[in-house]
């Protein structure tokens, strides 16, 4: 049987036909030469079968590319480290925060704000270009699950609730507000629609198109820490607990590697790793 006519079976329970385009895609973004991205292709047609699931295929190339280069590894894991960010959400808000920071906005996480009817803890408050975005984080741990239209109806309206109360303080700080609704994984068709109809910024894994998180991700070099091959899970955890969420932040902090009672000569590996990342 060829590979393009093996049905896989994807996160969300659906069947597919296999695509070699798309592996072969995802493998080059993660740097690696075309040869070996080849080579892995070619591996993984080889060991394909009926039903197959996208895990045990990213599993297989994951562990190739790992024994290439590491880095590759790395990058090509950027979409699961992200859901290793949970299971609380908040280091993911921190990790929005630190891609918006680096990205010239001035930002604050967790801030309460004061609406017309209630009081509202909101995930993240940036300003740029004297806007004031008010944004809401949609973390999900499992990336068969996608944001529909009820997220962005709710969020649209604690926007709302807290817009009148801020519309009075412009002036002082910003000229104008917006509202924004940030997932990890995918919105439907309805939440796109929805968030363009009402003017709510949506930012997703790939959206907007060529713009979405993954792109920012890889344009600014901005991988969380869990993309690491080195840290153990953990290490991750400790890192996250005390607010390290990007590679580059370990880099300024890696004192923290001592707290952990890493050895000397692996703390210098696991910062050669962080830096060849911030690097690439």
């Amino acid at each position: 049987m060829l590979s393009n006519e093996v049905h896989i079976t994807k996160s969300s329970g659906e069947q597919a036909k296999f695509s070699i385009d798309k592996l072969k895609k995802s493998l080059q973004q993660s740097g690696a030469t075309e040869k070996i991205v080849q080579g892995i292709v070619d591996q993984v047609q080889d060991e394909l079968y009926p039903g197959i699931s996208t895990r045990e295929i990213y599993n297989r190339a994951y562990a190739l590319l790992k024994k290439k280069k590491s880095i590759y590894a790395s990058k090509y894991k950027l979409k699961k480290a992200i859901y290793e960010l949970g299971p609380t959400g908040f280091p993911f808000e921190k990790f929005i925060s630190g891609i918006l920071h680096y990205s010239g906005y001035q930002t604050k996480v967790g801030e309460v704000l004061q609406g017309t009817c209630v009081s509202h803890e909101i995930d993240v408050l940036a300003i740029k270009n004297e806007i004031l975005n008010v944004i809401e984080c949609k973390f999900h741990g499992d990336d068969g699950l996608k944001c529909n239209v009820k997220i962005p109806l709710y969020i649209n309206s604690r926007y709302h609730d807290v817009k009148g109360p801020l519309d009075v303080q412009k002036k002082t700080s910003f000229e104008s507000t917006r509202g924004w609704l940030v997932t990890n994984t995918r919105f439907t068709q309805d939440a796109l629609e929805y968030g363009k109809c009402v003017g709510l910024y949506l930012l997703s894994w790939d959206y907007p198109h060529g713009d979405g998180l993954k792109e920012r991700i890889d344009r600014l070099r901005l991988y969380p820490i869990t993309v690491s091959t080195l840290l153990s899970g953990r290490e991750k955890q400790f890192l996250l607990e005390r607010d390290v969420v990007l590679c580059r932040q370990l880099e300024k902090n890696s004192f923290l590697l001592d707290h952990l009672g890493v050895s000397n000569s692996r703390k210098q590996r696991i910062l050669k790793e962080m830096k060849s990342l911030c690097n690439s």
